[in-house]
């Protein structure tokens, strides 16, 4: 008998797609999200389009103001380094645990995943790129084994997305070929179950896409000023 999938409820696809709008830079940064008008695009309940940026808020990709309204959580310099520093200390504490307990299976996952990544970097394809490399990082938490972790990287995706995306629009292929060489690297220390190896990797690559994100932020707001 096949398992039970239900569908995504209308609360999550309204999420997803501002979401999306917020990640990809059709929402800016401190941008209001009037909810009439996204209802009307979207043609969903007002209830519908409120329903979703709580969730969003829960995400932290949207601010919920008493009596001012919805605004697109700002992309500066201490959200950021909030979320790079949040991450790393996650994605360590979650890879000592893969690196000791890895399955064939697992690894095999890990090396298809960033064959697929190669592909689209070869092709351009910029959204599958990003979409794969959270697949890929959500397939290194196999044994992460603790709800509370899970849970939290769970609502820090989108923005690491969000934060990616920018900067990859700035630094170009430079970036996504950062990117591939890290997860490389990763790949071998986990290989070779190297705890210590693996988390320096992550802390040079927590430190480097930080700075890339802060770099595109810093040249995006000088063009706009």
């Amino acid at each position: 008998m096949n398992a039970f999938k239900p569908r995504e409820t209308l609360t999550e696809q309204v999420a997803r797609h501002i979401e999306n709008l917020i990640a990809f830079g059709q929402l800016r940064s401190g941008e209001r999200i009037y909810e009439g008008a996204m209802a009307k695009q979207m043609d969903v309940s007002h209830g519908s389009i409120r329903e979703g940026l709580l969730l969003l808020e829960k995400r932290h990709l949207v601010r919920n103001v008493p009596r001012k309204g919805a605004f697109v959580t700002p992309l500066d310099e201490y959200f950021v380094r909030s979320l790079y520093e949040t991450l790393e200390l996650h994605l360590t504490h979650t890879g000592r645990k893969l690196v000791r307990h890895w399955q064939p299976e697992d690894m095999a996952r890990l090396e298809s995943l960033y064959e697929q990544m190669q592909a689209c970097y070869r092709k351009n394809d910029l959204m599958a790129f990003l979409e794969l490399g959270i697949e890929y990082t959500k397939a290194s938490l196999a044994y992460a084994d603790n709800y509370f972790i899970v849970s939290a990287i769970d609502d820090l995706w989108p923005s690491a997305k969000r934060c990616a995306f920018v900067a990859f629009q700035e630094g170009g292929n430079r970036v996504i070929e950062d990117n591939l060489s890290h997860m490389q690297q990763s790949i071998s220390a986990i290989k070779d179950r190297d705890e210590d190896r693996l988390a320096d990797i992550l802390h040079r690559y927590a430190l480097q896409q930080c700075q890339q994100v802060l770099t595109a932020i810093e040249k995006t707001g000088s063009r706009t000023a």
